[in-house]
């Protein structure tokens, strides 16, 4: 499990690579199609983009979700898928010049308000959570996690919709996956070897190691993401 403060420093420096992603990307790029069927990389980024000026004011916290409330009343579905589409549909209007001014400006706020709460908020405060698992979360994970994991898999995303090269280090990428495989480990239960191949990769076992697996570390997140369908123990969702 990450550190708050070291998830936090994760969050700094994915926050800062996709801003320079983005930037990079030619307006082609930005109608391209992603993985995830409702969104091109302009409309992913709109969703990246309320929820980081979500967790950088309550008051558009709270906003937002009584507006996703509302949506999930009227159009069914899990409160995230939600929330998402709230995002998306307000900010609908913005360029890709004005997403990242946007994204740049409040980036900061967004990690230095995460990193504000306190301890016995992140452990204590949990909520009911209904897709892509159903169960409770601490706050801290969804902070400290979940936020990261999104920001993370949604640059995958870009680079594979507009074939940018996806930038991969062990210090950064390398932690966000080992968490990755932490929480898969612990949710499947079974004993395991596993061998992720790449920047992002390493090794990993428990147990007896009777089930061996070997992949690239981005395919392994992808896979556990359902971007690609897994069997076997990666079959096991963790949530991104």
């Amino acid at each position: 499990t990450l550190a708050h403060v070291e998830a936090m420093n994760l969050q700094r420096a994915e926050l800062a690579r996709t801003v320079a992603l983005l930037e990079s990307l030619s307006p082609d790029g930005w109608g391209a199609q992603t993985e995830c069927p409702a969104w091109d990389v302009r409309r992913m980024y709109l969703h990246v983009l309320g929820a980081c000026e979500a967790a950088a004011s309550m008051k558009e916290q709270v906003r937002q979700m009584r507006a996703a409330k509302r949506h999930q009343k009227t159009e069914g579905g899990p409160l995230e898928a939600g929330l998402s589409a709230v995002q998306v549909r307000e900010r609908e209007s913005l360029s890709p010049t004005a997403l990242v001014g946007r994204l740049t400006a409040i980036a900061p706020r967004t990690v230095k308000r995460r990193s504000s709460i306190p301890g016995f908020v992140r452990n204590r405060v949990s909520m009911k959570v209904d897709g892509p698992v159903v169960e409770r979360w601490k706050l801290g994970y969804l902070v400290d996690t979940i936020y990261l994991r999104d920001l993370w898999l949604h640059r995958v995303d870009t680079c594979r919709a507009t074939g940018r090269p996806l930038e991969l280090s062990a210090e950064h990428d390398g932690r966000i996956v080992a968490d990755v495989v932490e929480e898969w480990a612990r949710r499947h239960g079974q004993p395991y070897t596993l061998e992720l191949t790449g920047a992002a990769g390493g090794s990993f076992a428990a147990g007896d190691g009777r089930e061996r697996l070997t992949l690239d570390a981005v395919e392994f997140c992808r896979t556990l993401g359902g971007r690609v369908a897994g069997e076997g123990l990666l079959a096991t969702i963790v949530p991104f």
